[in-house]
């Protein structure tokens, strides 16, 4: 059953990695059939570009840009381990704070 589960959803996760129109897309697919593959990964999303959202807007402007730089990478690399894990149909948490997106966003 939870192969099926990841199956059905793996689509939808990797879309979700799209930047925010696929995180739109995703979260539209998401919303009529919810499959747990997907919100984990929608949920992981949301945090993601909030984060980088925050790079953009606090860390470059308040803090300076080699900062905002090195948290820009440091975001980079956290969306490719979270797409890597996608494709792979694994769920895979973002490192240190991937906890705290499933718990902030639970009700996706």
């Amino acid at each position: 059953m939870e192969n099926y589960t990841v199956k059905e959803g793996k689509t939808t996760a990797i879309i979700s990695h799209l930047w925010v129109i696929g995180l739109l897309i995703a979260f539209i697919m998401n919303n009529s059939k919810k499959n747990y593959f997907a919100s984990f990964y929608i949920r992981q999303m949301i945090g993601l570009n909030l984060l980088y959202f925050a790079n953009q807007y606090i860390v470059y402007r308040y803090i300076g840009a080699t900062a905002g730089w090195i948290v820009g990478i440091l975001v980079f690399v956290l969306w490719i381990i979270s797409l890597f894990g996608a494709i792979k149909g694994e769920e895979k948490l973002v490192p240190f704070i991937g906890e705290q997106f499933q718990e902030w966003f639970k009700n996706i």
